[in-house]
């Protein structure tokens, strides 16, 4: 039986792959010394040579999110808009 969810036990693994502790170990191994960060670069610098790759990126806003200030969030001051003038901070000396 196939697990598809986030957060599976590593104590779910099918017998097949091994002891779990095994496989867990080796898993943090290679996730630690830039294994995996090799093997991705390596099939991507491959399929890209093949021109099997597109590397257009599509960015909308449902995964952006904008600084609250850009939201139109209120600033500090009174009614009228006006801001009040900043206190001298540690930043001021």
């Amino acid at each position: 039986m196939r697990k598809l969810a986030t957060g599976v036990p590593w104590r779910d693994l099918p017998e097949r792959y091994g002891s779990w502790k095994t496989v867990y170990e080796r898993y943090r191994r290679w996730a630690g010394d830039g294994t995996f960060d090799r093997l991705l670069e390596h099939v991507q610098v491959y399929d890209d040579s093949l021109g099997r790759l597109d590397w257009s990126v599509s960015v909308d806003s449902t995964i952006v999110r904008a600084h609250q200030h850009a939201a139109g969030a209120r600033k500090k001051g009174n009614a009228q808009g006006q801001t009040a003038t900043p206190s001298a901070g540690p930043e001021a000396g």
